[in-house]
């Protein structure tokens, strides 16, 4: 058996999925590996007499879907793509991922707003409703860590389609959807508090979970976990990632 980690189980060259995340994502259809999980349940100090501190599991993006996509998704696809000045299609989305039965459409920033209209105004498409907004952190995507993703509903339609945008550390700028789907402000300034990412054009961007003056994001993946050692009948409580300690 192979020593190597990010070498899938039963394979000799990790064909099941790839480690390069500078790929084409708009082509590749393999899974790329972007982390891994190491542990149970995030904690990895102290001495784990279960084996459980073990664990390594990979986590892994699906690689771009290809035609027929399925369901109302291709319809949706083809409508939005009519919907668009020519080429806008296929210069707004980077690439079309089918998973686990729902679409999820990868937009570059720049043309989040003019997809998000279309969606929303084209009488065949009627999103109406962006039921919540959500961010993610990932440190091993160079270049694209923050993800900032839509859920987006058509009562019209009875249908569900997902958006995701992503941008880099060094610029973590993302247009805001306020004035296409006002419900998505106080989405916003959630993913902004925790997350760190600032939608540009958002009437009022403040902090919405923590205090003002909190000094970071404490979702995103590099926010150190913290905790404080609480005494209990003269016993103590560790911090959350040193509790699997048996010492």
């Amino acid at each position: 058996m192979s020593d190597d980690t990010t070498t899938p189980a039963g394979t000799d060259s990790g064909e099941l999925w790839s480690t390069d995340v500078s790929r084409d994502v708009a082509t590749d259809t393999t899974p790329v590996q972007v982390g891994e999980r190491r542990g149970m349940f995030g904690a990895t100090r102290g001495q784990d007499t279960t084996g459980y501190g073990g664990l390594r599991t990979p986590i892994l993006f699906p690689g771009a879907s290809e035609r027929p996509y399925g369901s109302y998704f291709d319809e949706v696809a083809d409508t939005l793509a009519a919907a668009l000045p020519s080429d806008g299609y296929g210069t707004a989305v980077e690439r079309v991922v089918v998973d686990r039965g729902e679409m999820t459409l990868f937009v570059r920033r720049e043309h989040l707003l003019a997809i998000a209209r279309a969606l929303r105004d084209d009488p065949a498409l009627r999103f109406e409703v962006c039921t919540g907004v959500s961010g993610v952190h990932f440190l091993a995507e160079a270049g694209r860590e923050l993800h900032a993703i839509y859920h987006l509903l058509s009562i019209t339609h009875n249908r569900r389609v997902r958006l995701e945008v992503t941008a880099p550390d060094a610029d973590p700028h993302i247009p805001s959807v306020v004035a296409i789907w006002p419900g998505a402000d106080w989405h916003e300034r959630e993913t902004w508090d925790m997350f760190g990412i600032i939608f540009d054009g958002h009437p009022a961007l403040t902090r919405i979970l923590m205090p003002d003056d909190w000094p970071g994001h404490p979702q995103r993946k590099d926010y150190p976990l913290g905790g404080i050692p609480v005494e209990y009948k003269g016993g103590t409580v560790p911090p959350p990632d040193q509790r699997r300690s048996y010492n």
